[in-house]
């Protein structure tokens, strides 16, 4: 096997095992444990307080003393058996406690597997920009497998998903071994102590370009992982109503929401034609802009036909508001930066993005569901709209505060 499919191999079960639970862990949470919508909110907070916490220095460590990949598969290791014992789990405390032991192993595995992929690229010498998004286009195949096994299985609401991504977790682990042994940067006697604790990367802040580009990562990174939060219980909350309650966007609902990684794996295989002509401040505003799109197309669909439309369009938008930002960022830190500090600026970047940012959005949103939520009923319209209004607001921020209008 070349070392092209190699990577995707690792892509494709890095996101299978996120896909088993990242998209109906709320149902299961909300509709089966009873969790409330700050419960639900406080336990996915553990994916930002990970990636506050662990991205850079487990980027450091890659960087400067242990190898990139055998990192990466003690980190699942982690995330096995972390998800085991999170299948028992029946309180929000136990939860929480639970899944932040997996966050903190699990999230600076999605950096280190793109330092993991650069590196192999650059070692034989492939094309990053060309190659890359192809490679993680297959972690989006295995996340859309993932929640096609929970929906068809009919796993959504049962603790049985987080066994097979426990399972999953320790199949990758053993084959992240027989990667490329990734080579650390030799640390010498004359290197600075900066560069000896790895805070290289931290001096890109000294760039105002880079510093608000890494400032609207963050604020951006608020509304990432929202919809995937929120989005299956709010389909699940359709069988309230009489008229809906047989239909197939409740019977289904990861099946219908797996449509919008279909449209992400579309849009990651453009990333490389618009990041070259149009360059990464236009490739932002159309993130934001789709943002507010896929929030606006929830605030106005439900199960009936015209409703199903604006359910089906918010789908499609999705692939350009999550890759646009997330995976054209990730190769823009890439071609900005010393391959030295790969896997701590890459570390950095998640840590803006998935840490603070997701961690005040996972914060916030559950405050705003509990808002809009009378007597067990959630107001998904304003909800909604709650999202849209704040992504156009980031969108015409940014459209005036970030300098840089060169193309890649």
């Amino acid at each position: 096997m070349n070392i092209i499919n190699r990577l995707k191999t690792l892509s494709f079960l890095q996101f299978f095992i996120w896909g088993c639970w990242l998209i109906t862990l709320g149902s299961y949470m909300i509709n089966t444990l009873k969790f409330s919508g700050s419960d639900v909110g406080w336990v996915y907070s553990t994916l930002g307080i990970a990636s506050v916490l662990m991205p850079a220095p487990i980027g450091i460590l890659a960087d400067k003393y242990i190898s990139a990949n055998r990192l990466y598969a003690f980190c699942h290791i982690i995330c096995g058996i972390s998800l085991y014992f999170a299948a028992s789990a029946t309180t929000v405390n136990e939860m929480f406690w639970i899944m932040l032991i997996n966050s903190l192993a699990f999230m600076p595995t999605l950096s280190l597997s793109n330092s993991v992929s650069y590196y192999c690229l650059d070692k034989y010498k492939l094309d990053t920009v060309a190659n890359f998004p192809l490679i993680r286009a297959c972690g989006t195949m295995g996340f859309i497998l993932a929640m096609w096994i929970i929906s068809i299985l009919h796993l959504e609401l049962s603790n049985y998903q987080l066994y097979i991504a426990a399972i999953s977790s320790l199949v990758l682990a053993i084959y992240a071994l027989t990667l490329p042994t990734v080579e650390t940067v030799n640390v010498t006697t004359e290197t600075s102590l900066i560069t000896k604790l790895g805070f290289d990367a931290f001096e890109l802040f000294n760039s105002y370009k880079m510093a608000i580009f890494f400032l609207f990562a963050m604020l951006l990174g608020a509304v990432l992982q929202i919809t995937n939060t929120f989005g299956n219980p709010f389909l699940h909350d359709f069988a309230l109503n009489p008229d809906y309650k047989d239909s197939l966007v409740v019977e289904y609902p990861a099946i219908l929401l797996s449509l919008s990684q279909i449209s992400e794996f579309a849009f990651i295989l453009t990333i490389p034609f618009f990041l070259k002509r149009l360059g990464i401040r236009i490739i932002m505003l159309m993130s934001m802009l789709a943002w507010t799109l896929r929030f606006g197309f929830f605030a106005y669909g439900d199960p009936s036909p015209i409703g199903c439309i604006f359910l089906m369009l918010s789908m499609i938008i999705y692939g350009c508001a999550f890759d646009f930002f997330n995976i054209s960022g990730s190769v823009f830190i890439e071609k900005e930066v010393d391959p030295k500090i790969r896997a701590s600026a890459q570390g950095l970047f998640m840590t803006m993005v998935n840490g603070f940012g997701l961690y005040f959005g996972m914060l916030f949103s559950g405050k705003i569901v509990d808002y809009f939520t009378v007597d067990n009923i959630k107001d998904w319209h304003s909800i909604w709209l709650v999202f849209a209004g704040y992504s156009l607001a980031l969108a015409v921020l940014f459209y005036f505060m970030y300098p840089d209008k060169r193309k890649i």
